[in-house]
C-alpha cells in the first residue's frame, strides 16, 4: 500500500473530517469567547474588585528605559488571569455541548428498534406449519 493511499485512507475517515471542523469552529469560538471574556465577564469583575483592569496586571522586572530605547520586562499575569476564565468559560460550554449530545444519544438508544418482521425463511416456515396443522386438522 502506498504512503499516499493510507494518506488518503487516513484523511477519508469520518473522525478526521469530524475533527478538522470542530478545529475550524473552535477557532471561531474562540473570537467569540474572547470577546465574552473582555467584553462582558472582565468588566463586572473589574467593578467588583475596584476596579482592577486584569488585562493591565503586571509585575515589571525592568521598565522601560526611552534613552536607551530597551522595551519593558514585565510578568503579565493579569493577562493569564484572563486566559484562565477564558479556558473555563470554553471548558463550561464544551461540557455542556458534551452533555446534552450525549442526552440526545441516550434518548435515542432508549427507543426500542421497531420489531423486524420474519425472514423469508421464517415465513415460508410458518406457510408450510399452517398448511400441516390444516391437513391434520381435516384428514
Amino acid at each position: 500500500m502506498s504512503v499516499f493511499k493510507e494518506f488518503r485512507d487516513f484523511i477519508a475517515r469520518g473522525n478526521v473530517v469530524d475533527l478538522a471542523v470542530g478545529v475550524v469552529i473552535g477557532g471561531a469560538f474562540g473570537k467569540i469567547v474572547t470577546s465574552l471574556v473582555s467584553d462582558v465577564v472582565m468588566p463586572p469583575i473589574g467593578l467588583a474588585t475596584g476596579g482592577a483592569d486584569f488585562s493591565s496586571l503586571k509585575i515589571v522586572l525592568k521598565a522601560a528605559d526611552a534613552a536607551t530605547k530597551t522595551a519593558e520586562v514585565a510578568i503579565s499575569y493579569g493577562a493569564f488571569i484572563n486566559n484562565v476564565i477564558q479556558f473555563l468559560i470554553i471548558a463550561a460550554v464544551i461540557f455542556l455541548m458534551v452533555k446534552a449530545i450525549n442526552s440526545l444519544k441516550r434518548e435515542a438508544a432508549a427507543e426500542p428498534p421497531a420489531p423486524a418482521g420474519p425472514t423469508p425463511s421464517e415465513a415460508l416456515l410458518t406457510e408450510i406449519r399452517d398448511l400441516l396443522a390444516a391437513r391434520s386438522a381435516g384428514g
